[in-house]
């Protein structure tokens, strides 16, 4: 009754997208580690091996890339989770050299919009905590400039008719800019 030759076919093709899933999905864990692991090393102010992470984190992000067989394996929620940890990771980094936070690009791949917008969110609860470790500094200059960095983020996302997911990211954001300015208030208060 079955056409056994397309039947094989099929189980084939099935038996493929399941392996290049599997590896997309370990590569997509190697990323998000990697990238998480560079933002901590940039809190201790570790840039080598923040840059040495981030460098791997891109290497795998290509690699998947590349062993994508169809396009529907790109919406794979480990690999996009993983880009959205390697923006923020990239964006901080990029800002911490004072280098304008705008596009990240991965060769070959077109960042979607709301990865890139989960990891600029994410990006201002990077911020708040160097703000944190500046206030305990006592760099009152620095405090107050991550303040109006992040309220400019907040400012321009707060334009957007951010739904669902990045609302809640968004959301976040708000949260962290609402305890930047308690970190400003507080040490201002201090000081006087």
């Amino acid at each position: 009754m079955l056409d056994k030759e397309f039947v094989g076919r099929l189980r084939g093709a099935v038996a493929e997208y399941d392996k290049s899933r599997r590896e997309i999905i370990r590569l997509s864990d190697d990323i998000r580690n990697a990238s998480k692991r560079s933002i901590f090393a940039m809190h201790r102010d570790d840039f080598g091996k923040a840059d040495e992470l981030l460098a791997g984190a891109l290497q795998n992000a290509i690699e998947v890339q590349k062993s994508m067989i169809t396009n529907k394996l790109s919406e794979e929620g480990s690999f996009r989770s993983a880009l959205e940890e390697y923006v923020e990771a990239r964006l901080y980094r990029n800002y911490l050299d004072g280098q304008p936070v705008g596009a990240v690009e991965v060769e070959g791949i077109d960042m979607p919009h709301d990865v890139y917008l989960g990891g600029l969110s994410d990006l201002v609860g990077e911020l708040q905590r160097r703000q944190v470790k500046m206030a305990t500094a006592g760099n009152l200059e620095e405090v107050q400039q991550i303040r109006d960095d992040i309220e400019e983020i907040i400012g321009e996302m707060m334009e957007m008719d951010l739904t669902g997911y990045l609302r809640n990211k968004f959301d976040q954001s708000k949260n962290s800019f609402r305890r930047a300015e308690e970190v400003l208030y507080e040490l201002s208060v201090r000081r006087q």
